[in-house]
């Protein structure tokens, strides 16, 4: 207490100015923004974006235009038993998007691959060496059930350390069978993690009869919650042209930061999150914005911790 006392006479604060100091936190938020034509549009500025915390209008404080943080992208690769016929046309389009990642972009972009059936396993740790990635895509091979929720929290727990922006891009061609983690696991762990999730379910099959729509909901539910989008797509170009998509959307993001006013604690633990883009003065009907719905309390702690 005394030393306390020594510091704030010091620094000329009281010690509530002191706390409330220490206690502020920058809260990060990437966000993609598309046209009409689902097009990203790559030359807004911070006055044109309107950010809510708890129902709380923010002062934008960080800005960044195509953001050149570094990406953190961790590539988890259904290898159930129902995707081992198509697997290997599948990793064919994996293999190509680690290639258009590594050899563009941040010097210090950098990937990890995951499998997952009946059990998560982490091939290969993150790294910028496409030769490695290469050696972990051609030991995949399909078998049994799918434990996609397990794999979403087992990968969110590796980037929750790393630094820059986190994306998940999830392989799949339907829903969980076998984890022992829950849907609400998984979303929570992603937001704790801050990381942006992009699911591409690979349809084989055409009738809904035949598709597990129940799990791709949860799979547009992630997307949402997270700030990236699902796609649906069959192998060949319209997978090469989803991962395209994606590279697309991580390349010509924006960065928005804001440091909370006027957020009690007594909003609870996860803060929602409302961005909005503006055009000329009036919310805009024709751009659409793609970021996290919210944050949990604890997130913002760790990382302050960091």
């Amino acid at each position: 207490m005394k030393r306390l006392f020594l510091l704030t006479a010091i620094l000329g604060l009281s010690a509530q100015d002191l706390t409330l100091r220490v206690d502020v936190r920058l809260v990060r938020v990437a966000a993609t923004v598309k046209d009409n034509s689902g097009q990203p549009v790559g030359a807004l500025r911070k006055e044109d974006f309107r950010v809510w915390d708890s129902g709380m209008p923010q002062e934008i404080a960080v800005f960044e235009r195509s953001t050149a943080q570094p990406l953190s992208v961790a590539v988890l690769i259904d290898a159930s038993g129902s995707t081992a016929k198509d697997l290997p046309a599948g990793i064919g389009s994996v293999r190509r998007f680690l290639k258009a990642l590594m050899g563009s972009g941040n010097s210090d972009d950098s990937a990890s691959l995951y499998s997952f059936n009946y059990e998560v396993v982490q091939v290969t740790p993150f790294t910028r060496s496409a030769s490695r990635l290469d050696r972990g895509l051609s030991r995949l091979k399909g078998e049994a059930g799918t434990s996609l929720y397990d794999a979403i929290k087992f990968a969110a727990a590796d980037l929750e350390k790393r630094k820059g922006t986190k994306v998940m891009v999830i392989v799949t061609d339907g829903g969980d069978t076998t984890s022992g983690n829950t849907f609400r696991d998984a979303m929570k762990s992603a937001q704790l993690a801050d990381a942006i999730l992009y699911p591409v379910i690979v349809i084989p099959i055409q009738n809904d009869a035949g598709r597990n729509t129940g799990g791709e909901n949860a799979l547009s539910s992630l997307a949402h919650g997270t700030g990236g989008r699902i796609f649906h797509v069959s192998l060949g170009a319209a997978l090469d042209k989803a991962f395209s998509d994606v590279l697309s959307d991580l390349r010509t993001q924006y960065l928005l930061g804001y440091y909370p006013r006027n957020v009690t604690r007594e909003s609870g633990p996860f803060h929602e999150l409302r961005i909005q883009v503006l055009d000329q003065g009036e919310e805009s009907t024709r751009l659409r914005v793609f970021a996290r719905n919210g944050y949990y309390e604890e997130s913002m702690l760790s990382n302050r911790a960091r």
